[in-house]
């Protein structure tokens, strides 16, 4: 319920961003990670103090994770400006339990249930369909170049997204406490990308509307989102949480609709339901725990 709480605030993102046309991707990217994971860093003080020795001994796994907090929301939101906010979370967000799996796959020993094989497929391909349907209705005046580019980088967004999910995720089962973990790994994110602000973030204070959009995205969707996915990253799988934010493009989608103006085909719709059906199909609790996302060692 943390993860999916979380996914609905980060599906408002698209949305907010488009009520400031004039800041650059960039800057918005900046202030919503930069601030918000400086503001994470500030909560969990005390046990970052507390755990620094721990958190030393995981500096590799800190900086990786950290180093993919800065990346993930310059890609993200550069995406949604190239290739639309629909397109551009759908690839970034529908990619990123691909990746998930394969980094668990390669550097945990984790294996895959057919249950969540079957989940995460159902939800991709759900994805997949929001995506051509979006492309289908929607009038875009953006070259063939910029999609593509858009693309790519929503690609670079979800392996940054899965990355850190992982990396934090590791820092939590050295037994470093999840907010500790989150506010370590995004407090040096947030600090990697305030150079970005200082270069790109002039447009942000032109106006109260501006300043608004970027105080509204540091505070709500990346402060308050990122602090309860900490939470429910320290409970379930690194791939489990990223799958289970597969709402987000919905959300994303759904007040493209209603509040941008964006149109969805009945395919789009379709999407959208098989989603659904993934989130309940990955998030019921296996009556058998041999059923469960594990590894080998549990």
């Amino acid at each position: 319920m943390a993860v999916l709480f979380a996914a609905i605030l980060w599906g408002t993102t698209g949305t907010a961003a488009t009520f400031a046309p004039k800041v650059s991707p960039l800057a918005i990217g900046a202030v919503a990670m930069g601030l918000g994971g400086l503001l994470q860093a500030l909560i969990a003080l005390k046990g970052i103090l507390r755990h620094r020795a721990k958190l030393k001994q995981n500096f590799r796994l800190l900086l990786i994770g950290a180093i993919a907090v800065a990346v993930y929301p310059l890609a993200f939101y550069a995406s949604m400006h190239l290739a639309g906010v629909t397109v551009g979370t759908v690839i970034s967000i529908g990619s990123a339990p691909l990746f998930s799996a394969l980094i668990e796959y390669f550097f945990s020993g984790s294996r895959l249930t057919k249950r969540w094989l079957s989940g995460a497929t159902l939800g991709i391909v759900g994805m997949l369909l929001l995506c051509l349907a979006k492309n289908t209705n929607h009038v875009d005046t953006s070259s063939s170049a910029d999609v593509l580019n858009g693309v790519l980088l929503g690609l670079l967004a979800g392996l940054t997204y899965a990355l850190y999910s992982w990396a934090a995720h590791q820092i939590m089962r050295k037994g470093i406490p999840s907010k500790t973990a989150m506010g370590a790994t995004f407090g040096i994110g947030g600090l990697m990308l305030m150079p970005v602000l200082l270069l790109t973030g002039a447009s942000l204070v032109e106006s109260w509307n501006n300043a608004a959009v970027g105080l509204y995205m540091a505070l709500v969707p990346m402060f308050i989102g990122y602090v309860c996915f900490g939470f429910g990253l320290a409970r379930i799988p690194a791939s489990m949480a990223t799958t289970l934010t597969l709402l987000e493009p919905v959300v994303a989608a759904v007040l493209a609709v209603f509040i941008v103006g964006e149109r969805i085909s009945a395919q789009g719709w379709l999407g959208i339901a098989m989603v659904g059906a993934c989130l309940i199909i990955i998030s019921m609790p296996a009556k058998n725990p041999k059923l469960q996302l594990s590894r080998s060692s549990h």
